[in-house]
Formats: C-alpha cells, structure tokens, sequence
C-alpha cells in the first residue's frame, strides 16, 4: 500500500527542530534534529528527513504530497529579546512622543521577583523598540469617546514623514490616543506618510495601530504594532524562505504559521506578530487535541525543552485567552493562550552565585549547542545537560539518536570544577542538587499556579512533555497528587503534534464600550446589539479578507462570534462564545448575559454573580476556521504487562537519592501496549527519555501513552 502524507507540523525551537508528518490514515511519525538559527530550513529538512526514514520515505517523494505545513517557533521572540529588530520610525501625539520609552513604568520590572519589584533601586529599563530620535509627534487629539477635539495638522504629519524618510527607517507606525474610537486622523496621517514615501521613490512598509490592534490601552496596542514593523518583517522573511525551501522541494501549498490565539494562519497574514510565541503554544493546542479524544476535561499541560519550562491549564475542556500579556518585558494587545514560563530547561546554565554561595539555574540557556558535555559545542559552562549525562539520566552514545556523541568526562571535569569544588561536594552531589533544586523549582511553580486559580492538583491529569519534559516529570509531579500523569511516546514532537492538530483560524478583536443598566427596555438592548452586530460584522470581513488571499471562499469558512463582558463597575472580564451567530433583538441580548454568568459562575462561583450592576461589553471578537486533517490517536491491540525481550537494553548505573542503583534501559519504540516497567529504569527513544525512579512505575496504554505512577 502506498502511504500518503497529508501534514507536517514544525516546531523550531532554541534548542531542537521537531517535525510531525501525518498521512491520510491519521498515522504520524515524529522527527528530531539540532536547530540551525542561521538558516532554519536546514535544520528544518534534517529534522523530516530523521522522520521519514522512519516510514523508509524521502523529503523529495513527501513534500510534493504534502496539503499543509504549520510552523512554530522562537526566531521572533528572540529577535525582540535581543533587540535586533528593524530600523523603525514612530509618529505619536505631539507631547506624547516619551510614552513608548515609559512603557506605563510596569516594564521596568517585568519578570522581576517579589522583592526586586519592591526595590526601585533593581528597576530598569531596556531600550526602546524605537529609539526617541526616530520618534515625531503631531498634534491633534481625539477624546475617549472618539469626538475630534482637536483637529489633525496635516503639515506637523508631513514635516514628521519626511525628517523619519531622511532618517533611512525601515518601517513607520503611526499611534494616536483612542484611535481605536476614532481611526480618522491616524488614517489620514498613514495616507499623508505614503503620499511622501511615493515621492521619494521608496518602498517602506507603514502601520496604524487601528488597522491593525484597535483595542484600548495606548501603550499596549504601540507596542503591539510596532512589533509588526520591527520583528513580524524580518520573520516573515524567514518563514518565505522555508516557504520557497519547500516549493524547490515539489510543495504546493503556502506555510501556515501557528497564532498565539491558538489557531494557524498563513505567513501572509496581515497581523503577522501574533505569532510571537508560537512555539510554545502548539503543545498547549495538542494537549487539549488529546484530552478531547481521551475525555479528561482538566489538564495541567507542561512543557521542558532546551530553554525553558511553559506551564498552561486547560479547564472544562478549554484554555484561558490573556488579552494583555507581557513578554520580552514590553506589554502588548495580543490574544494570547494563557501559559506561565521558568527560564530553565535542560540547556539553562548552571553556576554559583558569588555573594551567596547558592546555585542558581538559568535564565540564559545553551540552546542548540547542548552543554559542557558536547565536545563540539564550544560551551564553557556547565548546564543541566552535563548533570543529566554524569548522573546516568542520558546515554551518552545514543543523544539524538546517536547523531551527537556526548563525552560524560568532560561534564564531570566541569561540574567538580564550577560547581562541586567550591561546595564542598562530590561531583555526584553536585549534579543531583542540581536536578533536585531545579525539580522543586518547577514543582512550586506548577502548584502555584494550580492553587492561584482556586484548584487542587488532584482535579488535574497532567500532560508532560517536550524533549527533556520526561526525564524530569517524576520530580516536578512528586507529592502533587494529579489524578493521572502522562507522557506521550511522542513527547519529544509534541509541540510539532498540536501544530497538526490546529485548525487554520483568523481571529480579530475590537475594543467597544456598550454600557447596559441591570432595568434596561428593549430599545437600550436593541441599541446594544446593534453596536455588537456591527462590530462584528467589521471583523468578519477582516477574517475572510485574510483567507481569500489563501485561495478560500467565503463558503469555506465558519465564523465563530465572541465577546468579552463583565458586570458593570469591575476591572475583569471574561471572554464568552456568542451562542449567537447574530444579535438583533432584545432577547438576543438576554441570551448573551445567560451566556456570560454561565461562564461566570463556573470561573468563579454562582454566589459571585452580581446581575444586579447591570452589564458591560468590552470588546467583540471574530474568528474564522477552515477545517483541516488532523492526526489520529494509535490505537493498538493489548498485550501483557511483560514487557518483551527484545526492548531490554541492558543495565546503566543510575544516581538516586545519594546512591548509584543500576537502571534496567528499555527501548521505547519496541515496548508494547500494556507494558509496565517497574523502577529503577530508563526508557530510550532517539529524542527523549523517559526516567522511572526507584518506587515508581510506568503502564504504556494503547494510545500510547505512559502513565506514570508513584507505588
């Protein structure tokens, strides 16, 4: 039978390119390979050849199957960490033009721990997307309530194009105060820059923030736009060239790229920068792909890979949509799944703190060059790696399937010398505190955000995955009490998986302001439905725009109204399903607020609702789906708890607990449904592995899946 690939999920991430191929049956294969940050094909087409030779195919004979290819990755977010953007000019109101560089004073301690967001004296501030010489002001000014109180003039907006043109920019973004309300001076300023850019011959891209993020907060939505400019362009460039990469290689179709919302949309997408932080996203989308199929409704979904650990729950079957996230230390207005990340992956360096003697781990991580351990990698530091190599977690001679060998020496040299040494420790105890400290690190982490959120553990199942997510889930999980932890045979790829299991969706949001008392008529309800509709209406035509220009007709696509609410006079909303694809009456409206104090009540608690305040509408919002192949679960025939011979690899010694035990290794590929490994033991794969302590044990089910347990 001749096999047909129909999907390719991508996740390039700082450390490792991981594909995922699906065929028309739903069967998958995953694939591993080193990222390549100077040309991410590359590691790109390693990393599907690795795949494929598993089914005996090649990239050549694959690619021209191929319907879809979804992306996600970190190459935009670091170029906004490092701050290696483009050359942009900014056009703001005149007295405004210092705001970009304030950032509402909360980015001057982002990411900051609880005591060092106390002390004034540890605040700073990185430098600004745009630095203030690129930066003109115009003078005009538009109310909240979108009234023209001072009209634009014109000639301020022409002297400002032409000093940013003179000036060599690569960009310019225009953000005037509630353009949102009132986008007609922000426009007319957009036309009068494109007017001077045609006059002198050149060929810039220009953004006005309420094309793109209409929505309140001015900071927000600056930043937000800028990023269109100063990182979303240079991405793109990238993503075109695994585009044209894939075309050379017989492809047909156009790379899709997976959204921070949750959904894909194409690299020609207008708003290209809320693919910020795809990468981690996709593991968040392919857990609840799995919990639905499996019927778990809870899910703490975690994720460890070279350079940090993302934590997200999923509740009743759904996540949370953070509408004002942070990252990279800017505030933005982006629809962003809601996840919480450590800086600590199995790349993050390890060193001792001078002043205090104390290990600490991370942030900044070894990526792709692995650690110490990699003889070829140029690393001088020890990393978490080096510790997983010396205690015997990783075989040296099988990392990556043996594409890099690793030389346990070399880590132990460096580990007695940085960390043991100056401890007073053997390198044994020094690499084992290290493992210790970093999973009672991530456990706090876990439960913390479990118990913010009013939850116990226990109504939990938690998902574990990423390359190096198994060998450390039996320590980050320890005495959480999830009814359930499971590990994907496929965790290495389970990133790239969710990218397959996403549908191709465009979303757009609009700030609004509909104000109804709790004793409205029908003519005050009628009013509000009429701004809604309209809303939404605007929004849905942005969503179809961006798929006619990916070949889809409207027919193609399902719309899926929303909006965010909350009762009048609070700071929070919730964001709710219209159970509407209209609103035209004053029942219509009714429906609406059922809908919001059902969400309401099971977010918080049905005594909570307070109907009596009357409601507020925030925002609308608009997403559109095209239907897509997605991967199938395995399904495979049970077999007996024993597992067979032929997947016993022999014995490692193994450290544990201040003692070496010796480790029964397993391959994991061979090992059937229904197998249970008792600990201590490793289980092997090409891109991960998967560590059963002493006291602990793993059942693979038909799914296979890995439940892992503590006797």
């Amino acid at each position: 039978m001749t096999r047909r690939i129909q999907v390719l999920g991508i996740d390039a991430g700082g450390t490792m390119t991981d594909t995922f191929f699906v065929d028309t049956d739903g069967n998958f294969v995953v694939g591993k390979a080193q990222s390549t940050p100077h040309d991410e094909s590359v590691g790109l087409i390693n990393s599907s050849a690795d795949a494929l030779a598993q089914w005996n195919l090649a990239v050549e004979d694959v690619f021209p199957q191929l319907v879809t290819a979804v992306y996600s990755g970190t190459s935009m977010l670091n170029r906004i960490v490092q701050r290696k953007g483009l050359r942009v000019g900014l056009i703001v109101n005149r007295g405004m033009e210092d705001f970009h560089r304030m950032g509402r004073s909360i980015q001057s301690y982002l990411g900051y721990s609880y005591e060092d967001r106390l002390h004034l004296n540890t605040h700073r501030y990185d430098p600004p997307l745009v630095p203030r010489e690129l930066t003109f002001g115009v003078t005009e000014r538009i109310d909240l309530f979108g009234n023209i109180v001072i009209p634009l003039r014109e000639n301020e907006a022409y002297e400002a194009a032409r000093k940013l043109v003179e000036r060599n920019v690569e960009g310019i973004v225009i953000s005037l105060l509630h353009s949102y309300k009132n986008p007609v001076h922000e426009r007319r300023v957009r036309d009068i820059v494109l007017e001077v850019l045609r006059e002198a011959g050149q060929e810039i891209p220009v953004f006005a923030s309420s094309d793109y993020y209409p929505v309140r907060k001015e900071s927000h939505r600056t930043n937000t736009t800028i990023l269109e400019a100063y990182a979303a362009e240079p991405s793109r460039r990238t993503l075109v060239q695994i585009n044209e990469r894939f075309k050379q290689l017989g492809a047909r179709f156009d790379l899709r790229v997976m959204a921070s919302h949750g959904g894909t949309i194409s690299w020609k997408a207008k708003e290209l920068a809320r693919t910020v932080v795809s990468g981690p996203i996709g593991g968040v989308i392919g857990a609840r792909s799995l919990s639905e199929r499996l019927g778990y409704r809870n899910i703490a979904a975690t994720d460890i890979g070279g350079t940090s650990f993302d934590m997200a729950l999923i509740v009743q079957g759904q996540f949370t949509i953070q509408h004002d996230p942070d990252m990279a230390r800017l505030v933005l207005s982006l629809p962003l799944v809601q996840m919480d990340s450590v800086g600590s992956g199995a790349g993050s360096y390890v060193r001792i703190d001078p002043y205090t003697q104390a290990i600490k781990i991370g942030p900044d991580s070894a990526g792709y060059r692995v650690g110490v351990c990699w003889p070829e990698s140029g690393v001088e530091t020890v990393t978490i790696s080096d510790c997983h190599v010396v205690l015997g977690y990783i075989n040296p001679d099988h990392f990556l399937g043996g594409q890099i060998k690793l030389d346990p020496e070399r880590a132990r040299k460096a580990i007695e010398e940085q960390i043991a040494r100056p401890l007073g420790l053997t390198v044994e105890e020094a690499a084992a505190g290290v493992i210790e400290l970093l999973d009672t690190r991530l456990r706090d982490h876990l439960r913390a955000m479990i118990s913010g959120k009013g939850y116990h553990p226990s109504e939990f199942v938690c998902f574990s995955y990423g390359g190096a997510g198994p060998v450390h889930t039996y320590g980050y999980t320890e005495g959480l009490d999830f009814e359930d932890v499971i590990i994907p045979a496929w965790a290495a790829g389970f990133s790239a998986f969710g990218c397959a299991a996403a549908d191709f969706e465009y979303r757009y949001d609009k700030s609004l302001d509909i104000n109804v008392a709790p004793d409205a008529g029908a003519a005050e309800k009628l009013e509000a439905v009429a701004v809604l509709q309209s809303a939404w209406n605007e929004l849905a035509e942005k969503v179809i725009e961006e798929f006619r220009l990916n070949g889809y007709s409207p027919e193609n696509v399902t719309l899926f109204p929303g909006y965010r609410m909350m009762y009048r006079g609070q700071l929070n909303d919730l964001e709710i399903n219209s159970p509407l694809a209209r609103v035209e009456t004053a029942e219509d409206w009714d429906r609406l607020t059922e809908a919001f104090e059902e969400t309401y009540a099971r977010v918080y608690a049905k005594a909570a609702r307070s109907p009596e305040l009357g409601f507020t509408i925030t925002g609308a919002i608009m997403r559109g789906i095209v239907p897509s192949v997605k991967p199938r679960i395995p399904e495979e025939p049970l077999g007996g708890a024993t597992p067979p011979k032929e997947a016993h690899r022999g014995q490692r010694p193994f450290y544990f607990r201040k003692k070496w035990v010796n480790a029964d290794i397993w391959e994991m590929d061979a090992l059937k449904a229904g197998n249970q490994i008792e600990g201590p033991a490793i289980i092997e794969a090409p891109a991960t592995t998967l560590v059963v302590p002493p006291g602990w044990s793993t059942t693979l089910d038909a799914h296979r899946l890995f439940h892992l347990k503590h006797r």
